[in-house]
């Protein structure tokens, strides 16, 4: 499996996490954004936002295209 594929199966498994916390929970827009130490979604959006650019800069790669 190329990295890429790595990289994209990960996030598809932490939007499931997301959904099934955000259905059982709820999320309060400050947990989303600024969640405190030791909450489930403390540095979600952080590591989600990070895989995506990496995802995004291989994907450019492989076209020879930039940012």
């Amino acid at each position: 499996m190329s990295e890429k594929t790595d990289l994209i199966n990960k996030m598809l498994e932490m939007q499931k996490k997301f959904i099934a916390y955000e259905q059982e929970n709820g999320v309060a827009m400050s947990d989303y954004y600024d969640a405190p130490e030791g909450h489930v979604l403390n540095g979600y959006r952080q590591e989600y936002k990070d895989i995506a650019a990496q995802v995004l800069n291989i994907a450019h790669g492989e076209k020879g295209s930039q940012r």
